[in-house]
């Protein structure tokens, strides 16, 4: 089984695109739902709380 170059022509198949909310490349076309914003899923922002701890603590550096 070969993993290299010619593998690489098989993939053309989309299973993420952008999001109508957030914009970003994380809307998956199957599951109907984003996976960076939770869109399809929730009416409320995906957030988790230490996706915020690091962002904090990159501005307090700056």
């Amino acid at each position: 089984m070969v993993k290299g170059t010619p593998s690489f022509g098989k993939r053309n198949k989309r299973s993420h695109i952008a999001c109508r909310r957030c914009g970003k490349k994380s809307y998956h076309v199957k599951h109907n739902e984003c996976a960076a914003c939770g869109y399809g899923k929730s009416s409320k922002l995906k957030k988790f709380s230490w996706q915020w701890k690091t962002l904090i603590s990159k501005r307090r550096t700056k």
